[in-house]
Parts: C-alpha cells; sequence; structure tokens
C-alpha cells in the first residue's frame, strides 16, 4: 500500500496538539509581558510624578472628568481590559483609589462602542440592522445606567471603595504580608524593570518616569491584543459551544456563560460582537443574548485581576482594590438592575426604540454613536477646561 506524501506529513494545523502547545507557550509569554507592562507603568509613574503626584491628579479630581478619561480612552482604544489594566499600574504608581474608580466606571461604557459598531455591518438591510442595533445597544444602555446609579452612589457612600477594601483584607493583602516572602511575579520583572531604569537614566528630569510609562502602555496594548487573537485560536470553538448551549436556559445560566466565554477568549468586545450577527440574522432575539452580554461585563474584569498580581510592596493592596472595584461594579449592576423587575427591562426598551429610529434613519444611528462616545465626553472636557 502506498501512502501518500500528504499522510507521511507531520499534522500541524489549527487544533492539533504541537499547534495547541506552541499557543499555550505564546500566551504564557504575552502574559509575562502584561505583568512587566504594569510594573514598567508603576515604576515609571512613581519615577515622574515624585513630590508633584497632588498637581498631576488634579485634572482627575472631578469624578465627572474621571469617568469622561476612562470612557473616552476605552472608545479609542477599543479594550476596557487595556484600559483597566494600565489603571491598575498607575493605581500602583499613586494614583488614589477615589480617582480611578470613576476611570473604572467609564472603561465599561466606552468599550461598548464595538459592538455597536459591528452592528453598522448590517446597515444595508433594515429590518437586520433594527435587530442588530438593538442587541447591540442594549450593552450601552445597561452600562450607562450603572454608572448613572453607582457613581453618585459611590460619591455619596464609597460602596465601592469600601466593599473592595474589605476584600482586600480578607485576602490579608495589607502591606506587612504583600512585603513578606517571595513573589514570583515580582522575581520576574523587577530584573527587567531596573534594567530599562538603569538605560534610560541619562535622560533628565522626570523623563526616565515618562518613557518607562509609554512603554509599559505599549507593552499592555500589543500584549493584550495579541493574547485576545491567540484565546481565540485556542478558546473560540468552545466558547461557540457555551453560547449555543446556554441560550434558552434562564438568565443565570446566560450570564455565567457570557462570563466564561469572555474569560476564554480575553475580550468582553468578542463576546458581545459575535452575538450581534446571530440576532441580526434573526437566528437569536436580542432578549435571548442580554443576559449573556451582563456576563461578558463580569469576564472581563480577569486581566485587571492578573495585571494587580504583578505589583507587590506596599502599593499592591491598592493594586489588587481598584481590579475588585472592577469585579464588584459589574456584579452590583447585574444584581441590581437586571435582579429588579422595574429595571431590567429599560435597557431594551431604550434599545428597541433607538433600533427603530436608526432604521428608519441611518443619521440617528451615527449621530448616537458619535454623540455617546466621543461629542458628548470631549465636550465635558472642554467645558470643565
Amino acid at each position: 500500500m502506498t501512502l501518500s506524501h500528504t499522510n507521511m506529513e507531520p499534522t500541524v494545523a489549527a487544533g492539533t496538539p504541537r499547534h495547541s502547545i506552541k499557543n499555550w507557550f505564546v500566551l504564557l509569554a504575552l502574559v509575562y509581558l502584561m505583568l512587566l507592562a504594569v510594573s514598567m507603568i508603576g515604576s515609571g509613574f512613581k519615577f515622574a510624578t515624585a513630590d508633584h503626584a497632588r498637581g498631576l491628579f488634579e485634572f482627575a479630581s472631578n469624578p465627572v472628568m474621571g469617568l469622561i478619561i476612562g470612557m473616552v480612552s476605552t472608545a479609542l482604544i477599543q479594550s476596557s481590559s487595556t484600559v483597566t489594566s494600565i489603571i491598575v499600574a498607575m493605581v500602583a504608581g499613586g494614583l488614589p483609589v477615589p480617582i480611578a474608580v470613576p476611570m473604572i466606571m467609564g472603561a465599561n461604557i466606552g468599550t461598548s462602542i464595538t459592538n455597536t459598531i459591528v452592528s453598522l455591518g448590517h446597515v444595508a438591510r433594515k429590518d437586520e440592522f433594527r435587530r442588530a442595533f438593538h442587541a447591540a445597544t442594549i450593552h450601552d444602555f445597561f452600562n450607562v445606567m450603572s454608572v448613572m446609579i453607582f457613581l453618585p452612589l459611590e460619591m455619596a457612600t464609597g460602596i465601592l471603595e469600601k466593599s473592595s477594601q474589605y476584600l482586600v483584607s480578607l485576602l490579608q493583602m495589607d502591606n506587612s504580608v504583600a512585603m513578606s516572602g517571595v513573589n514570583p511575579v515580582k522575581a520576574v520583572t523587577d530584573p527587567v524593570v531596573h534594567w530599562v531604569t538603569e538605560g534610560l537614566m541619562f535622560l533628565p528630569s522626570v523623563y526616565p518616569g515618562v518613557v518607562k510609562i509609554l512603554l509599559g502602555v505599549l507593552l499592555i496594548v500589543a500584549s493584550i491584543t495579541l493574547m485576545g487573537k491567540v484565546m481565540k485560536v485556542l478558546m473560540v470553538g468552545r466558547a461557540k459551544d457555551i453560547l449555543h448551549t446556554s441560550i434558552g436556559k434562564g438568565p443565570v445560566s446566560g450570564i455565567t456563560s457570557g462570563a466564561v466565554m469572555t474569560v476564554l477568549v480575553q475580550s468582553s468586545s468578542t463576546t458581545t460582537s459575535l452575538m450581534v450577527p446571530l440576532v441580526g440574522s434573526g437566528i437569536l432575539k436580542a432578549r435571548d443574548i442580554y443576559p449573556f452580554t451582563l456576563g461578558a461585563n463580569i469576564g472581563t474584569c480577569i486581566t485587571a485581576l492578573i495585571a494587580a498580581l504583578a505589583v507587590t510592596g506596599p502599593m499592591g493592596g491598592v493594586a489588587m482594590q481598584i481590579a475588585l472595584v472592577h469585579l464588584l461594579f459589574n456584579i452590583f449592576s447585574v444584581l441590581l438592575i437586571f435582579g429588579l423587575p422595574f429595571l431590567r427591562n429599560i435597557p431594551l426598551s431604550l434599545s428597541s426604540s433607538l433600533a427603530g429610529l436608526a432604521a428608519e434613519r441611518k443619521i440617528y444611528g451615527a449621530a448616537y454613536i458619535a454623540g455617546l462616545f466621543f461629542v458628548m465626553p470631549l465636550s465635558v472636557i472642554f467645558i470643565s477646561q
């Protein structure tokens, strides 16, 4: 019997063991780069601010301004994971937690632009576009509602800051514990950060710190973007299976599946964007994917939690605290808005009405995207100046 040449070739196609092993090693390297980037930003922030931190943070001392900064930066980068990881690093470098909390909330709104843009792919077919735009903007309205409820509540009571601080104390991440023992993350990142610092000391004034911040930001953007791509190759098939098996099995199953799927593909934008075409084509209804969207909000918090592990010493506790603020904000929002029947249907009703208008007059859809994510926040910044 003669074997063909192709049959004798070793198999290295996508999904084979050899391919998967290579991708897992790439993923580990990218996780290391993300942790290194967080350490780099934190170190650079400390160096650059020094005794001038108070003046530097004055621009964001207004909670609304902090919200806008988080919102616009996430809309531009199109990744809440990237922005929240940068915020974790900034907190490690001295950014006060009360200033960082509104930024985290803003990132939640900014990330929903991706699936809204995805819905524009159906714009040529009126009914499809109406369904797709409806599905996409549920995420927007839910996140805006969450901020409208919890930002004033946080300003009045500090519920997220206090709750996250309590959780950190339960995890025993206070200064004394964080500084004791050997931290493997610190052990593998500190030498590189020190080497970069030494190499930049020829620069005057605060510029070594500024360069480290910029390098860290570039590393975070690159590593998280590539992590998402690798995770899609490794997990997107399993993620789609989760999507199809969870639909119609109740809200708890939908929320849980959305969170797990987002952890697997490392991107809430990917999770929510996968569902928009399914609704647009009529396979699913917007109400079906609503719980899935909420789960995606929770699942995306994993990246900031991983990033917080890169921070050791006295600031380790506050870095983990702001990562937990992100998680608690999304959990509390789901429990309150989705848990109360009179609030649950508001995002659905608002997105349905807007989708009807946008389907009739496309200019309404374009005005909504530009207005919510760019014109309104930039106007607030301009007025405040």
